[in-house]
């Protein structure tokens, strides 16, 4: 049996082909080739076109088939994984009325405060474990404020993989986790957070169906096989959100364990089976793809807007032409701390942990006479490093206590140099698993179509690739954090 996993990433569509029996990709394809854009209008916004999504879905699955290494026949599920918290919007023809306000738009901040205060922070805090922020809920209440016309004519809201799965099968679904991501869910109530509703002015009938995470979302359908190459009838039996999805592909299921990633944005998503929540909304909880009304799962998400973005455009700027591994290898020869070069990161919106605020990235001490871009890149890869252990030390104040980091050896964890500072800088361990969105996205098909009996079985052969622990002497890490950290605080006053 073969397992179809879709990735509906902010830089491409990723897409994988898994062997149930093995639990191993058997053949794997993206599309574009190059990263897709993100459109900007305004300062602080960003915003992407489902259609496209779409369209790179259906090539990349095209590309996936004309490998040869599978018979689309022996398709048995498909699941799929998504960029957090963007709004898609359509009209009773499911059609899409305008671009997905994607994760790291800003708009709606100001919108989700007014929000906070208005609804009660014990209130918002205690039923939804967030404040509504700059999620999901408050974009949409940007429309209605910003763009009536539009608004009026919205059928069903959706999260980006809701829409993938709607074109695949014409159905229109979503799920707690996926509510909850959007601050639509309410958890002491177990239903949909009728006070965020109601203030923001919602209909209950924009929502659309809810369904476990694992389970049948609709089967693909006549039109898609004709685009795709799959057969009709596979259902969709799997959606979640990219950070519950990686959890989910490095087996971080249970309470106490951690999974990161560091790929355009940086999180740390620990499990907890208490309805845990910051009284900042530094960090930020969800309903995890195995919750449930009849036993809790939170993921509690720490995210950091600007990290592996801010690799690329480092690499842009001032080494073009250069790989990522070219770029690691030049970052190594630069001793620790980078000749006391110094580089926040914060330059893709606004930062949750940061209190939503938008300090921009900066580069402190630049030396015309010393400093050359390796030690740019080098510097850079230590700022996104202490932004980790910064965020890492909010998980601590929360009670989240890990004792070691599952982390797919993907994106920046790829450098050696990286995982090194990453686990010196936060004190944790890391384990490393060759794991992949979109083949998580697979597993997880198998799991809500039953093909996998539980978890436990779906993740029965799976070992680590890699392992990483900190120096027993941190000292001089220590002492180039706390200078890193006193420049974000004169950043932020």
């Amino acid at each position: 049996m073969l397992l179809l996993g879709i990735d509906v990433g902010t830089s491409s569509i990723k897409v994988s082909v898994v062997d149930a029996e093995k639990g191993t990709a058997i053949a794997s394809a993206q599309f574009p080739d190059t990263e897709a854009p993100i459109l900007s209008l305004h300062t602080g916004w960003a915003e992407q076109d489902p259609e496209s999504w779409w369209q790179y879905t259906v090539q990349g699955i095209q590309r996936l088939n004309a490998s040869g290494k599978f018979s689309p026949e022996n398709i048995g599920a498909i699941g799929i994984a998504y960029q957090m918290h963007g709004l898609v919007a359509v009209d009773k023809n499911k059609k899409v009325l305008r671009p997905s306000i994607i994760w790291c738009d800003s708009r709606a901040v100001a919108i989700g405060d007014k929000a906070f205060e208005d609804i009660g922070e014990e209130y918002a805090l205690s039923h939804f474990l967030n404040s509504p922020g700059n999620f999901t809920a408050s974009k949409l209440a940007w429309v209605k404020k910003n763009e009536p016309e539009i608004f009026g004519s919205i059928y069903k809201i959706m999260l980006p993989g809701d829409y993938i799965a709607m074109q695949l099968t014409g159905e229109i679904t979503t799920s707690p986790s996926a509510l909850s991501e959007g601050i639509f869910w309410d958890f002491s109530n177990d239903g949909v957070a009728s006070r965020v509703m109601e203030y923001y002015g919602f209909s209950n009938d924009i929502i659309p169906a809810i369904q476990p995470v694992f389970s049948s979302h609709g089967v693909v359908n006549k039109q898609t096989a004709a685009l795709t190459g799959l057969p009709e009838g596979i259902p969709v039996a799997y959606k979640a959100g990219d950070q519950p999805n990686n959890a989910l592909s490095l087996n971080v299921l249970q309470p106490g364990e951690v999974a990161a990633t560091a790929g355009t944005s940086g999180v740390i998503y620990a499990v907890s089976d208490q309805l845990t929540f910051d009284r900042a909304s530094r960090v930020n909880s969800f309903a995890h793809v195995n919750h449930s009304a009849a036993g809790k799962s939170i993921g509690v998400l720490l995210c950091i807007n600007g990290t592996g973005i801010m690799n690329r455009w480092i690499r842009d700027t001032a080494g073009a032409g250069l790989s990522y591994g070219e770029i690691n290898n030049k970052a190594s020869g630069v001793p620790l701390g980078s000749e006391g070069l110094t580089i926040l990161p914060f330059g893709n919106g606004a930062e949750r942990m940061l209190g939503n605020k938008m300090p921009g990235a900066l580069i402190q001490n630049l030396q015309f006479n010393t400093h050359t871009p390796s030690h740019l890149f080098r510097a850079v890869q230590e700022g996104i490093a202490c932004s980790f252990r910064y965020g890492l030390d909010i998980l601590r104040e929360n009670n989240l206590q890990p004792a070691v980091i599952r982390a797919g050896k993907a994106n920046m964890f790829l450098s050696e140099l990286f995982t090194e500072l990453f686990v010196n800088f936060t004190g944790a361990p890391v384990e490393l698993y060759q794991n992949d969105g979109s083949a998580g996205a697979a597993v997880g098909a198998g799991i809500g179509a039953g093909i996998y009996t539980s978890a436990k079985e779906a993740f029965r052969s799976y070992q680590p690739v890699g392992y990483a622990e900190p120096k027993k002497d941190r000292a001089e890490f220590e002492d180039i954090y706390g200078n890193w950290k006193n420049l974000l605080n004169q950043t932020l006053q």
